[in-house]
């Protein structure tokens, strides 16, 4: 395998092809200082494998903070703290990169009120913030600002540097004509539009000529009025040039979610997305180029590699679901890869100003806590400790039988309906979505290798549970549809009247023409409307709040949204239904007087979920203690979910006291957590 040799950037060797990705965290203090959770998590994925990690992004200064948690480096005293990272890091036989950015335009005031500043007066796109044209004299500023962050982080003993050039910032900025309108040396001519960046590598090659230099760039804006592939070949070529050690490529810009979806992709984007445009640009280089964009498991990282796109890949947020995603896909660790479903969770947490979560890995972020509670692993021989039942056989419940069976409880799942999975199917049945299967799959398997005993078709009673004699019960039954929220009695006959999850299942009962009319405009109906637009479905949603798919990560829910009013679905916020009348619908649009709205074919009800709590009584007959996780609780995703099941697993076991000890591991291998 390819991945798994060597390589050569700027003079130093790294172990394998794989960099872990600059990617924010806001793990640190609310005045940029590192923490011992930025330290262990970094440690950990050192632990796991990687060649090299560049940690995330840090500001050069303090008028440019993206994040209220983000790393800093615009003084003096985040030098200790930085350090200690990149000790963690090269303990584990890693080598340590540091990213350098300016956000520029894409400041937020809503973020500490930092100020959007950028080559040229313009409005965010994404904020609506006024962006103010930087003067000569402060450009001047910012590349002493690089240089002297540069100087820090060499002093923390980072093996080298790199400047983001890349997704929208400052940098590229002043690259694309689309923003740059400047008329003075730094604007018009590519040369001048270049002259920011080149300058700024000149100024730090200078003031640390041993310090190895990478630059990141976006190998294409993926929009008509931004640079050509021969611009951006012109640019690599310059950086080289100008000393650069590597060229680091991603996409798009995040100045938009439009856009920003290239930068971050969205699961319906392929794997290895970005190495059809990186290519021409490795082809007219000689150093070596890093290439990022939907790399998931092993063979894509090795495709980019073997297609001649990169020398070595980035991987992201496959690293955010599985910190020990090398070792295992070298074989030095005898446990499946934890997918990445691209579900952007992590990446809307940031925007948000949380700190990052993933849905594949909900504990990712407590890596400082004791190991044997942050990765469950077995717990060794001798006899269960708890004899426990899991009632449901979905995403929560199977992720918390996984976790008890591995810290050796004796575990049996029982699930009402003939088939395992939960609500999974529905989850996969919208176009793109088969990338969702692993929040499955990989806790599945792992519950078939420990032969956990699972019995479907089950309706528990109170005399089964006392028959089977549990210490304790998880709930896990999951969410049912709730009635539809308006009276009906005056609907029309010849209209037909479901919820939108029979329908996931049944496509077939659609087709061209039928008119549809969805009432509820979250993700359920959207990702409905995606599905039976491909039927040929004449489609309305009908949503009350003021745009829909609220609760999807923007990047993916910007491009769902585009694909459905590119197929002519039509969106009505602000939309509320007072009555339904013989086949229309009685509603008010925003501040618009009451209209009438065809239904159409089908009324579908789109409205959200209620926990499944029929089994509760029965089991609160028994006496024995019992836990609700998951939809049974309240209804979330699958984030929500997993934490549950997991965190209820490791209560349950924390309360079961002492056990005998997990069997020693290799030095070099982390404990499994599947």
């Amino acid at each position: 395998m390819q991945l798994q040799q060597p390589g050569t950037l700027g003079g130093l060797t790294l172990k394998n092809r794989v960099v872990m990705a600059p990617m924010g965290t806001n793990y640190s203090t609310t005045d940029g200082l590192s923490t011992a959770r930025d330290v262990a998590y970094y440690a950990e994925r050192a632990r796991g494998g990687v060649g090299a990690i560049m940690t995330e992004a840090m500001v050069v200064t303090q008028q440019a903070r993206p994040h209220h948690n983000s790393l800093c480096c615009y003084h003096d005293r985040f030098i200790p703290g930085l350090a200690s990272i990149v000790e963690a890091i090269k303990t584990h036989d890693c080598r340590a990169f540091a990213q350098l950015n300016h956000r520029g335009a894409l400041l937020r005031r809503s973020v500490l009120n930092m100020e959007p500043v950028g080559p040229s007066a313009w409005i965010n796109p994404n904020t609506g913030d006024a962006v103010r044209a930087l003067r000569v004299s402060e450009i001047h500023d910012i590349q002493r600002l690089f240089v002297d962050a540069a100087r820090r982080l060499s002093r923390a003993g980072y093996d080298g540097v790199e400047i983001h050039a890349a997704n929208g910032y400052l940098f590229q900025q002043f690259f694309t004509r689309r923003i740059n309108q400047r008329t003075d040396e730094y604007g018009g001519a590519i040369e001048n539009r270049m002259r920011l960046l080149l300058e700024t590598m000149d100024r730090i090659r200078q003031a640390l000529p041993d310090l190895r230099l990478i630059v990141r760039l976006s190998a294409s804006e993926y929009t008509p009025a931004g640079y050509t592939q021969e611009e951006i070949i012109e640019l690599a070529r310059a950086v080289e040039k100008a000393g650069a050690a590597a060229i680091d490529l991603s996409g798009g810009s995040n100045e938009s979610p439009q856009l920003s979806k290239y930068c971050i992709q969205p699961p319906s984007f392929p794997r290895g997305c970005l190495g059809p445009v990186a290519r021409p640009i490795k082809e007219a280089v000689s150093i070596p180029v890093m290439v990022a964009g939907r790399v998931v498991e092993p063979q894509d990282a090795e495709a980019l590699l073997t297609s001649g796109s990169a020398d070595f890949v980035s991987v992201g947020r496959a690293l955010y679901a599985d910190p020990h995603w090398c070792l295992k896909a070298f074989g030095q660790m005898a446990a499946p890869i934890r997918r990445c479903i691209a579900c952007n969770v992590c990446f809307e947490r940031l925007t948000l100003e949380k700190d990052v979560s993933c849905v594949q890995n909900p504990m990712v972020g407590t890596e400082f806590e004791e190991m044997e509670h942050v990765l469950p692993h077995p717990g060794g021989a001798g006899a269960p400790r708890r004899r426990v039942l899991v009632l449901g056989a979905g995403v929560a419940g199977v992720e918390a039988a996984r976790v008890l069976a591995e810290r050796g409880h004796d575990v049996q799942i029982w699930e009402r309906a003939d088939r395992t999975g939960g609500q999974i199917h529905l989850a996969v049945a919208a176009p793109d979505k088969t990338e969702v299967w692993p929040v499955w799959t990989d806790r599945w398997q792992e519950i078939e290798r420990m032969a956990v005993p699972v019995r479907t078709g089950v309706q528990a009673d109170e005399a089964m549970i006392r028959a089977f004699g549990p210490d304790h019960v998880i709930v896990a039954t999951g969410s049912q549809p709730r009635k539809p929220p308006l009276p009906l009695e005056r609907l029309s006959p010849s209209v037909q009247v479901c919820h939108a999850w029979e329908l996931f299942e049944q496509p077939e009962r659609f087709g061209p023409q039928t008119r549809v009319t969805i009432v509820g405009g979250g993700m359920v109906g959207a990702e409905l409307a995606d599905l039976l637009r491909l039927r040929g479905s004449d489609i309305q949603i009908l949503e009350m709040q003021d745009a829909a798919c609220l609760g999807m990560a923007r990047n993916n829910r910007m491009e769902l949204l585009e694909r459905l009013a590119t197929d002519g679905v039509r969106l009505i916020t602000r939309c509320r239904i007072d009555a339904v009348v013989g086949e229309h619908l009685q509603v008010r649009i925003g501040e618009a007087t009451a209209t009438e709205l065809p239904v159409g074919d089908w009324l579908v009800f789109a409205t959200g979920p209620q926990p499944q709590l029929d089994v509760v009584d029965a089991v609160e007959r028994t006496g024995v203690p019992y836990t609700r996780v998951g939809d049974a609780q309240t209804p979330g995703d699958f984030l929500a979910a997993i934490r549950d099941g997991w965190m209820a697993a490791l209560a349950l076991d924390a309360e079961a006291g002492p056990h005998a000890p997990a069997k020693a591991l290799h030095k070099h291998q982390p404990a499994s957590v599947e």
